[in-house]
C-alpha cells in the first residue's frame, strides 16, 4: 500500500524514505495502541512527542523552524502512513493545518515561538470555527475578540474541535469588528496554559472517531496578548481560512484512500481465510467483484489525489479540486467501508474486527471540513461563470 502512483511527479527518493520510516513507526508504536486509545477517548501526549522525536512532524515546516524545509507532499505521506495503518484517531492532520497557518501568516516571532514545539509534539495544536450555532457557515462567527489595552478579550464558545481536550496552542476564529460581517473575523493564537477564563469543555460522545479527543471550548473574558494576532492587521481570518480550506480538504481525501488501502487489505485476508458452503469466501463471485470494485476506485481515488498533491506543491491547487477531493475521497471511503463490512458478515458488526470501527469512522468524513452539499455548492460555482 502506497499514497503514491507510478507516476507521482511530486514524489522523490526523499518522500520514499520518508514514507518507509513513517511505515515503520506505525507499525510499531500506533497500531499496538490503537484499541486502548479509542477506549480512553485520547491519544497518548507520549505517542505526539515520539512521532515529533521521529520528525513526522516536521517534514514541511522551514529548516530555520526546526524542520525538514520539505513541502506538504511530506505531511501527506504522514497522513496516509497514520490511516493505512487502521487509525483515525491521532489529531495530525489538524496539527499539520495548524502548522501551515503560522508558516504561511504567522510574524516571525510566531513561527520561532510555536513552530519548533509543534514539530516536536511538545505542543498540539487546534483550530476553533465551529460554534454551536454556525457549523459550514464560517461568516456567522459570533465569538468576539476585542482590544483592551495590550491584549484583546475573547468571549464565546466553540464546539466539535479536533483536538480540542489536549491542545495547548488554539487558533481561535473570532470578530474583532462585528461590524464588518466576514471582514471582521480574525484568528488569535490562544496558549492554554494558565489562561484565565479559557475552560474546556467535555470530552464528546462520537458515533467513531473516539481515540481522537473532541471537545467544546469556553472563553469568558480570556486576555490574549495583541502580538498573537495571525497575520499582519485584523480582519484577514476569514480570507486565510478560506486559503487553507483548500489543504484541509485535500487532508480528508488522504486519510479517506488511507483507510481504504486499509479496509481493503484487512477484507482480502478475511475472505482468503473465512469459509462458508465448503470453499473460500473469497472464491465465490460476488466477493471478487465487489472486491474488484473497491480496488478500482481506491486507484482512481490515488491518482486523483496524487495530481492533487503535485497542484499543491506547485501552488496551483484551486478550491474546486479540493473540494472534489474532499467530497470524492469520502463518499468513496464510505462506499468501501460499506462493502468490506458486508463481506465480514456477523463478524463484520463485532468491535474486535477493525471493518467495525473503519466503517463508523468514515462517517463524519463527509460532514467536517464542509459538509460534502457544501462541496458540490463549490464545484458548482466554478462552472457556472
Amino acid at each position: 500500500m502506497s499514497l503514491f502512483t507510478a507516476t507521482s511527479s511530486w514524489a522523490t527518493e526523499e518522500h520514499q524514505m520518508f514514507a518507509e520510516m513513517a511505515d515503520r513507526f506505525m507499525a510499531d508504536e500506533l497500531e499496538p495502541n490503537i484499541e486502548k486509545w479509542n477506549d480512553n477517548g485520547v491519544v497518548d501526549r507520549d505517542f505526539w512527542r515520539k512521532a515529533g522525536d521521529m520528525g513526522l512532524m516536521a517534514g514541511a515546516i522551514p529548516e530555520e523552524y526546526e524542520g525538514v524545509g520539505g513541502g506538504l507532499g511530506f505531511d501527506a505521506v504522514t497522513m496516509y502512513a497514520q490511516t493505512s495503518h487502521g487509525d483515525s484517531g491521532w489529531g495530525y492532520a489538524i496539527q499539520s493545518i495548524v502548522i501551515h497557518y503560522i508558516t504561511a501568516y504567522g510574524t516571525e516571532d510566531q513561527k520561532r515561538k510555536w513552530l519548533p514545539k509543534l514539530a516536536s509534539g511538545e505542543m498540539v495544536g487546534a483550530l476553533a470555527m465551529t460554534e454551536p450555532g454556525t457549523g459550514s457557515d464560517v461568516q456567522a462567527i459570533r465569538t468576539t475578540a476585542e482590544k483592551d489595552g495590550n491584549s484583546y478579550r475573547l468571549n464565546g464558545s466553540k464546539i466539535f474541535i479536533t483536538n480540542g481536550a489536549t491542545a495547548d496552542l488554539i487558533l481561535v476564529a473570532g470578530k474583532t469588528d462585528k461590524t464588518m460581517g466576514p471582514k471582521g473575523v480574525s484568528l488569535i493564537a490562544v496558549e492554554t496554559e494558565g489562561a484565565e477564563g479559557f475552560r474546556k469543555g467535555r470530552n464528546l460522545k462520537k458515533l467513531g472517531m473516539k481515540a481522537n479527543d473532541t471537545a467544546e471550548l469556553f472563553f469568558e473574558d480570556v486576555r490574549v496578548p495583541m502580538t498573537n494576532l495571525i497575520g499582519s492587521e485584523e480582519g484577514q481570518g476569514f480570507y486565510q481560512m478560506m486559503k487553507q480550506l483548500p489543504w484541509e480538504r485535500m487532508t480528508i481525501g488522504i486519510g479517506a484512500l488511507g483507510a481504504i488501502d486499509f479496509a481493503i487489505a484487512e477484507t482480502i485476508k478475511y475472505t482468503q481465510e473465512r469459509k462458508a458452503f465448503g470453499q473460500r469466501v473469497m472464491d465465490f463471485q460476488n466477493t471478487r467483484f465487489k472486491l474488484a470494485e473497491c480496488k478500482t476506485k481506491a486507484e482512481v481515488l490515488r491518482s486523483f489525489l496524487s495530481d492533487g498533491i503535485a497542484r499543491l506543491e506547485a501552488g496551483t491547487l484551486d478550491a474546486a479540486t479540493a473540494s472534489m477531493a474532499k467530497y470524492w475521497g469520502s463518499e468513496v471511503q464510505n462506499e468501501i467501508m460499506h462493502e468490506c463490512l458486508q463481506l465480514f458478515g456477523g463478524y463484520g458488526f463485532m468491535m474486535e474486527y477493525p471493518i467495525a470501527r473503519l466503517y463508523a469512522d468514515a462517517r463524519v468524513q463527509m460532514i467536517y471540513g464542509g459538509t460534502n452539499e457544501i462541496m458540490k455548492e463549490l464545484i458548482a460555482r466554478s462552472l457556472d461563470k
